[in-house]
């Protein structure tokens, strides 16, 4: 190597050595970025020029270094794991939360619970039987058989609200969905133009990686790498982002539970809740996320409603209310009450039972409480209700009839076993979703110690390559300029 070759040695040493100092900056200055990965200078050595022929001799050195690139210090494999738990965390996070409000509008164990009102009812039809003909325990009675019927169509409605804001929802992350899927498809275009020129895209693939994040906690969208640098981003199986495109989403379906097109109406034609593409109908399998979540609370698999876990809970509500219609009058309807014979509880005939049912009579006369043979203070029909409080009843057969407090207790009992194991499934998901995260960011994240000792390492090789190049001039500077004064 010849001495002016030396000058590009030491020259290519401060480029590399500025260049680690830039990029030891950038990563510095976005020590606190969220979704920023750090970064290190690549570099290789430049080996000695090939020289061939009869003057050829001796060992000569490299010619310094060259500069390769940029290195993003991202784990794909890492990305990925944070990207499958929170699937699964968004997926257990929406059903868990849907699940705990209704379980708490049930309002039980407590005073307030429909429990215990069906307690004060059958305690009602006791007071009754003890003082038949009487007015004040007949009011008390069409009182707490109101509260009754009130709880039950509180309790639905409640569902039917938590239904209706988780069928919101759906728009609302559908819509989150299409614009994040854009902005994937827009990055994947500027990150292949940047690569293809020779340039730098690792802010870019950052923005990109926190997108494809955010897709997969919606949809549990899987990330495919193209050799090009773009992603395709899959949804159960099919594109929602291939190369510089995304196809857009709509969500679909009954808008309510009840009412015209509503989930519950046989004749309607809104359909179930679905997601399709907006461009081809046909139900898109979304398998994870907080889209799938909330898309399984809504779903109806059957007339009954169940399916769903807001469906089953509505349906429940209307099979209790039916239940205790059909078991109450069944021994009611016995009695022979001549100003209003007839049932107890009536309903509205359509529409959800739950919010028909109602209570016949509206004072004590038109209440019957025994049969007329046996005098006006006959008792026994509200006698027998009571015990079917008690669960002591039998049918014509012999058969014990089940008490309606127990229907509703095997309800609430269900649905708190659902609840928890929601909760349960949603708080260890959380676990691993956080794990994942951690495990990222100690890979990706900047260490402020680490970068002061590379800000130092950088410094200290461009003073180094800056005394090589002083070095260097000084030689050519003898060489050019003094050479052959000696003996004037």
């Amino acid at each position: 190597m010849s001495t002016f070759g030396g000058l590009n040695t030491a020259y290519t040493g401060l480029v590399a050595a500025r260049q680690g100092l830039d990029v030891v900056g950038q990563n510095i200055a976005n020590a606190s970025t969220e979704g920023y990965t750090r970064q290190r200078v690549t570099t290789s050595a430049v080996d000695a020029s090939t020289r061939t022929g009869l003057m050829n001799s001796g060992v000569r050195p490299g010619q310094g270094v060259s500069v390769d690139g940029i290195a993003r210090l991202g784990s794909a494999s890492l990305d990925a794991q944070v990207r499958g738990t929170a699937a699964v965390a968004g997926y257990s996070a929406v059903r868990a939360n849907a699940l705990s409000a209704v379980e708490a509008s049930l309002k039980e164990p407590g005073e307030n619970g429909l429990s215990a009102q069906l307690q004060e009812f059958w305690a009602g039809w006791h007071d009754v039987a003890n003082a038949a003909g009487e007015t004040a325990p007949a009011g008390v009675l069409l009182g707490q058989a109101g509260a009754v019927t009130t709880q039950i169509r509180q309790g639905y409605q409640a569902v039917a609200a938590k239904w209706s804001s988780e069928r919101g929802s759906v728009d609302t992350m559908v819509a989150e969905i299409n614009g994040a899927a854009a902005q994937v498809a827009e990055l994947n275009a500027r990150i292949r133009q940047s690569i293809a020129g020779g340039g730098n895209a690792n802010e870019l693939i950052d923005q990109r990686s926190g997108l494809t994040t955010t897709l997969a906690a919606l949809t549990g969208g899987t990330v495919v790498n193209r050799p090009d640098g773009t992603v395709d981003v899959l949804v159960g199986g099919n594109a929602l982002v291939t190369g510089d495109t995304a196809r857009p989403l709509v969500a679909l379906g009954a808008r309510t539970l009840d009412g015209p097109n509503g989930l519950t109406d046989p004749v309607g034609t809104a359909g179930p809740v679905r997601v399709e593409w907006a461009d081809r109908t046909g139900a898109i399998p979304v398998d994870g996320g907080e889209l799938a979540g909330a898309l399984s609370l809504l779903t109806k698999t059957d007339a009954a409603g169940t399916g769903g876990a807001l469906a089953e809970a509505a349906a429940a509500y209307n099979s209790f209310a039916t239940g205790l219609a059909a078991k109450v009058n069944a021994i009611y309807s016995t009695g022979d009450n001549s100003t209003r014979p007839g049932p107890f509880f009536g309903s509205a005939g359509t529409g959800p039972a739950a919010l028909g049912l109602s209570v016949l009579p509206t004072n004590a006369a038109e209440l019957s409480t025994g049969l007329t043979a046996n005098g006006a203070l006959d008792g026994s029909i509200a006698d027998r209700i009571a015990q079917l409080g008690a669960g002591t009843v039998v049918d014509a057969a012999g058969n014990p009839v089940r008490s309606p407090s127990t229907d509703w207790s095997n309800i609430v009992t269900s649905l708190a076993v659902t609840t928890k194991n929601a909760l349960r499934q949603a708080s260890l998901a959380d676990l691993t979703s956080t794990a994942a995260v951690g495990a990222q960011l100690s890979n990706s994240s900047v260490d402020l110690d680490e970068e002061n000792v590379n800000l130092l390492m950088f410094q200290h090789a461009y003073q180094g390559a800056a005394r090589v190049l002083t070095a260097v001039d000084e030689m050519l500077d003898t060489l050019i300029n003094r050479t052959g004064l000696v003996g004037r």
